[in-house]
């Protein structure tokens, strides 16, 4: 087997991306399989921006029970079409979200999930913490503590518990591209005993 073809399969695994694309993201990276992948992850997000307005009408419900039986997670991933959604495939992704809910706990799915009165809530708090500097460096503190709550507590902007490079958005849209259809994780419930 040639050096290219090896490259391409290799390509392959990693990404999940079909024959030509691999070869032509490897002619674009000279050959460097780490950048080729990185060209393949941008053409996959570009891709599922495309599908993100699409009616998702189809999906599953996966579930994990954690060995001790004191943490389960129920996760709805919405879809395009029963096909999608009856696959293998489909079904290994749901459950690797639902995993990744039971790892991390996030309390939403994004941000325009989280109530009002939390965001009045935690901002209340981290003025408090530093209520003795001047106002605009307090507003600066402010946000940057709410966005650091945002990406551990919001589903979507969480790095992914297997590759801290990406954010679970980022493993949706891959996934996106992958199936050729708009996904979407609707809702999430999570159950321990403590």
């Amino acid at each position: 087997m040639s050096e290219i073809k090896e490259q391409i399969q290799k390509l392959r695994k990693l990404s999940s991306a079909g024959i030509m694309d691999c070869k032509k993201a490897l002619e674009e990276a000279k050959g460097n399989i780490e950048e080729a992948e990185k060209i393949l992850r941008k053409k996959g997000i570009a891709k599922a921006e495309t599908k993100a307005d699409r009616t998702t009408s189809e999906g599953y419900v996966a579930s994990y029970l954690h060995y001790t039986g004191k943490l389960g997670v129920l996760v709805e991933v919405l879809c395009e079409t029963d096909f999608v959604s009856r696959s293998p495939e489909f079904r290994q992704f749901t459950n690797e979200i639902a995993i990744h809910i039971a790892a991390t706990e996030p309390r939403f799915v994004k941000r325009e999930d989280v109530p009002e009165e939390t965001i009045k809530t935690e901002k209340e708090v981290y003025s408090g913490q530093i209520k003795d500097k001047p106002a605009n460096v307090v507003e600066k503190i402010v946000e940057g503590k709410l966005e650091k709550f945002y990406k551990e507590t919001c589903l979507m902007e969480q790095m992914y518990y297997k590759d801290d490079k990406k954010t679970i958005e980022e493993f949706v849209k891959e996934h996106i591209a992958k199936f050729g259809e708009n996904i979407k994780i609707n809702r999430f419930t999570m159950y321990e005993i403590k």
